[in-house]
């Protein structure tokens, strides 16, 4: 039997509402292929999506204390977002990472910070998204590792990793080696979770960046499925079965100020993604053709202008993604133009989410706008001429291929001029921006981050280096060097690695030995 979240089903006003409505014209039925309708039979009826604030800065005490904070006010899983040098596989004293130490995230360069981060949080209830690319089989590891110290078994865990290095090429830049190993380290993570830590996301195929780079919504999505049929290539290449890895795909997407535009665009990506899966691959396993997402509020729409007015744009944005079938979602804070958001913001964005769910009434019905006539055509439209990019992706020879060759960044770059363009001669319109606006004095303070993190974060790697075994230490990076030349999975060494208090950057560097270090064409 199933278990609804409510006795009752009706409006404000009392009238009785079914679970969905079945007049649309198709014949979809939510929860059955092609899924345009959602890929549960009641979706929010029995389960709302999960609310999943991103939130990361300065130490890792810090961002633990922000994380509990959230759990406490209602947010049901954690979003870590890391600082640059953790993105980049930089331990905080590399001279690298000079200046960058905390600032857009937090900073993870050993396993006790690892641990000081996830302090007091109950990895078997907590589902944690970590937002890592290049070092994505490190700081998954190390997740694993103090699971295991808490008592939670690795098969218990459950989370996604970003692990999406092709958008890092084409749209925000913090790759670290060539595309063909880190697609190599990327099936490595796939077959090692499916047999160890199966309730996890090994990768987010992310639109996300796409778009805040400065794509259109059918770019995002046509750009975003081509990376993730050559991680599927990729995976099959190196002998796994479909049903193997592809149930724990899952997606990363943009929402963005066209409310309409935005709720098609969810529909259409699933069923584009079923129909692409079963015609060419034919999996056994019904969730292997599912399109499971995340979505993220647009932060480029955000403005330092009248940032309050964020709050609306915010809503909408979240809105739409609600009714497009959103299986988690972040609200961003409405001062994030200006900094990090501060505890007051952060819980704004919380609310938002908890005021859609409660009291809007939108996840009362699976599929709010099926049969709106400009829903199902803009729904058509997206699926087609995203179907059309995608196999002019694939002949120019595929995702990697076509950005060897720069395909999707001009086509980015190109949107994103005609857009600012357009907001430059204001013939679009942004509130604050170029319509509506007010000479201000901005009241809004930006969190303030610990100044002394950077030294902090010295010291510690200067404890931990001497405290370990160093000849241990150097005999397990020697070991993962020698691996990345053969075929064998790195996962069990990386783990081992991180149990004898190998940094993060010291691993990274024990592949970049072998592997080289990725520079992208100047254009010059």
């Amino acid at each position: 039997m199933v278990a609804f979240r409510k006795d009752k089903w009706e409006t404000l006003g009392g009238i009785s509402i079914p679970s969905y409505h079945i007049g649309d014209g198709s014949g979809e039925i939510p929860g059955q292929p092609p899924y345009t309708r959602g890929i549960h039979e009641h979706m929010y009826k029995t389960r709302l999506w999960t609310m999943r604030q991103y939130a990361g800065f300065s130490s890792a005490k810090e961002t633990n204390e922000r994380f509990r904070l959230l759990l406490d006010r209602g947010q049901k899983g954690l979003s870590v977002a890391f600082d640059l040098p953790t993105q980049l596989g930089l331990d905080a004293d590399d001279p690298l990472s000079e200046g960058e130490v905390g600032k857009v995230g937090v900073s993870i360069s050993t396993l006790e910070d690892m641990r000081e981060l996830l302090a007091e949080i109950p990895l078997d209830k907590v589902s944690t998204s970590m937002t890592i690319n290049a070092p994505a089989i490190v700081l998954l590891a190390m997740y694993a590792v103090v699971a295991e110290e808490q008592g939670v078994s690795m098969d218990k865990i459950s989370g996604t990793i970003q692990n999406d290095i092709l958008k890092e090429y084409i749209a925000r830049g913090t790759y670290v080696f060539p595309p063909e190993p880190s697609m190599r380290l990327i099936t490595d993570i796939f077959e090692y979770c499916s047999h160890h830590i199966p309730k996890w996301n090994t990768i987010s195929i992310s639109g996300y960046h796409i778009r805040e780079a400065g794509s259109t919504a059918v770019q995002e999505l046509a750009f975003t499925i081509s990376n993730a049929l050559a991680y599927v290539e990729a995976a099959i290449t190196k002998g796994l079965d479909i049903d193997q890895f592809a149930p724990r795909l899952s997606f990363f997407f943009n929402c963005h100020n066209d409310f309409l535009e935005e709720v098609s665009k969810f529909r259409a990506a699933r069923r584009l993604w079923y129909d692409l899966m079963t015609k060419r691959y034919d999996p056994k396993n019904p969730r292997s053709s599912m399109l499971r997402f995340h979505t993220q509020v647009a932060g480029v729409s955000l403005t330092a202008q009248q940032p309050l007015n964020n709050i609306s744009r915010v809503t909408i944005q979240a809105l739409a993604a609600v009714c497009g079938g959103t299986q988690s979602l972040h609200t961003n804070s409405y001062d994030e133009a200006l900094g990090l958001p501060t505890e007051k913001s952060a819980t704004v964005a919380l609310r938002t989410q908890q005021i859609i769910a409660e009291e809007s009434g939108v996840a009362d019905v699976v599929d709010p706008f099926a049969g709106s006539y400009h829903i199902e055509n803009l729904t058509d439209q997206i699926y087609e001429q995203t179907m059309a990019e995608i196999l002019k992706v694939e002949s120019l020879g595929g995702s990697m291929a076509a950005i060897e060759q720069g395909y999707q960044q001009q086509e980015i770059h190109t949107t994103a001029y005609r857009y600012f363009n357009e907001i430059e001669r204001s013939t679009r319109n942004i509130v604050g921006v170029n319509h509506g606006v007010l000479e201000e004095d901005i009241k809004v303070q930006p969190m303030k981050l610990n100044p002394k993190v950077t030294e902090q974060q010295h010291q510690r790697l200067k404890e931990t280096r001497l405290a370990r075994d160093s000849k241990a230490v150097n005999d397990i990076l020697e070991r993962i060097s020698n691996a990345c030349t053969t075929e064998d999975n790195l996962f069990p060494l990386v783990i081992e690695a991180v149990k004898q208090d190998a940094t993060l950057g010291e691993i990274m560097k024990a592949m970049k030995d072998v592997f080289g270090v990725y520079m992208a064409p100047s254009g010059f």
